[in-house]
């Protein structure tokens, strides 16, 4: 449903958390038009008797929960429950309702909380499903974002209406190439390669990210996602269009700017392009490592986002060589090693050894060490030397029984210590792997299968993250409970073992 139509009736109920949790409202379906609803409760809440609970239950239908009732059978391995899950977790094509985008083909949901798709989660779990041979799936997700590409300009966090205004890290150059790895075998002569079929989206998506940049100039060095940099080299940062609370975390959102000395709709921009990283939320983002209210999210070229859309480059070139458009494909070649040159020289850093976002506001690199740092080598940006460095401070200061933390700051955020996420440990698998840092990958495959199997045996679910720093292993931090399900622990795992 359009949330904000409802006005003070949404703003109530969040602020009570009548429902427990704050996206459960904004997920829920209204039995009557929005219009007619809201002005019943203007109406009724004048009443001493008025009842806010009883209203909200005969006026909405709660969002089905699917996969709670699903139960795992502890004689089977993780292996087989994960199997056993892809049904669970998969959702076949829906129409228009509450504030759900109906998508064209079936496609798999993360679990829990989580009821809808989510752009990047899903290469993760894509993985895992071309380990199990599920090839149409990963068609039928690659052409629903495809889809949305199409219809909305760019692919939203998730498909709910309420996410409109953002996207997440680009990966469906990713996804495209993975579907082209495993399609290229059984593609019948006059078909079209993955890459040259999806080329326009490809180039609509890379569109959405450049949108301002024939804007920029020395006196206009910003405009939406792109920065122009002092070398006038042009590199990107996340977004949001709109810098209100977001509906799915109204109340978070707005006790956060209590807390804060930013102007709220600057802090609410914040939060909402820190949604967008997918990392929301870590210090990683934060001017003061301990405090959530110094967010400066939109200050920051982060190294992993520009590496995203350097691979879209790259994708984008070898898409024109296979359309017969050499002219079109030297193009982004270009722009592909302008960005490489950009990245070296923003987020390098030769005293540390280590990439670094960069704050464009302050002309400097960030203080964080994250393992951001590791997506110049899984695209191979790095330099050999550079991958060596990086190898060093992952041994030595990342990598725990469970396997790798994604920051050393226990700051209480989800995205910081002591948790470890799948998708990150797959960055930095593969990016070691590429460097032929053999050993220290198979020790963080080992590590991280074990400490998946462990929380496996101990609860039969597979969950979001991980605690990588204890033998427990079960994670928590964060504004809502770990979930369990879960897309891309499943998909990772499943793809390390078929390594």
């Amino acid at each position: 449903m359009e949330v904000f139509q409802l006005g003070e009736l949404f703003e109530e109920v969040q602020m009570n958390n009548l429902l427990g949790d704050g996206k459960t409202f904004p997920d829920c379906l209204p039995t009557k038009p929005l219009e007619e609803i809201n002005a019943d409760y203007l109406q009724k809440r004048k009443s001493t008797d008025f009842d806010l609970s009883k209203f909200v239950s005969e006026n909405f239908e709660l969002p089905k929960a699917d996969s709670t009732s699903y139960k795992s059978d502890s004689k089977k391995s993780a292996e087989q429950h994960i199997i056993s899950l892809w049904q669970v977790l998969t959702r076949q094509p829906d129409e228009e309702g509450g504030s759900l985008i109906a998508l064209p083909h079936p496609y798999i949901v993360p679990g829990g909380r989580f009821r809808e798709i989510y752009y990047w989660d899903s290469y993760f779990t894509m993985l895992g499903l071309a380990a199990c041979n599920k090839i149409d799936m990963i068609e039928n997700m690659v052409s629903n974002f495809s889809y949305l590409i199409e219809k909305i300009g760019y692919i939203p966090n998730g498909n709910r209406t309420y996410f409109l205004g953002r996207s997440q890290p680009p990966f469906f150059s990713l996804m495209v190439e993975l579907l082209e790895d495993n399609r290229k075998s059984d593609l019948a002569e006059n078909q079209l390669y993955p890459i040259a079929k999806y080329l326009p989206s490809l180039e609509k998506e890379y569109r959405f990210w450049m949108n301002g940049s024939d804007k920029l100039s020395a006196a206009h060095s910003i405009d939406h996602r792109v920065v122009r940099m002092p070398d006038g080299s042009i590199l990107n940062r996340y977004w949001d269009e709109f810098n209100t609370p977001r509906p799915e975390a109204y109340k978070e959102d707005v006790e956060l700017s209590h807390q804060s000395n930013q102007p709220h709709e600057v802090l609410f921009r914040h939060l909402r392009a820190a949604a967008e990283s997918g990392w929301d939320f870590s210090s990683r983002w934060f001017k003061d490592v301990n405090t959530f209210a110094s967010i400066h999210t939109t200050d920051l070229i982060p190294v992993d986002l520009n590496c995203l859309l350097y691979h879209l480059e790259v994708t984008l070139s070898e898409g024109y060589v296979l359309s017969g458009n050499g002219l079109q494909s030297t193009k982004y070649l270009k722009l592909a090693h302008q960005r490489k040159a950009a990245i070296q020289k923003y987020c390098w850093s030769e005293d540390r050894k280590f990439f670094f976002d960069y704050d464009f506001i302050e002309q400097k690199q960030t203080e964080h060490l994250t393992l951001a740092a590791v997506f110049p080598l899984f695209f191979e940006i790095a330099t050999p030397d550079q991958a060596l460095s990086v190898e060093k401070i992952l041994k030595e200061k990342f990598l725990k029984a469970g396997g790798m933390t994604t920051t050393l700051s226990h700051s209480g955020q989800q995205w910081d210590a002591p948790n470890g996420w799948a998708p990150l440990q797959w960055i930095v698998y593969k990016g070691l792997l590429n460097y032929g840092f053999n050993d220290l990958a198979h020790l963080l495959k080992t590590n991280w299968i074990t400490t998946n199997r462990k929380v496996y045996s101990q609860t039969g679910k597979m969950t979001e993250k991980y605690d990588v720093w204890s033998d427990n292993g079960q994670a928590s931090g964060g504004e809502y409970p770990n979930q369990d399900g879960f897309g891309w622990t499943n998909g990772v795992f499943l793809a390390m073992l078929a390594e």
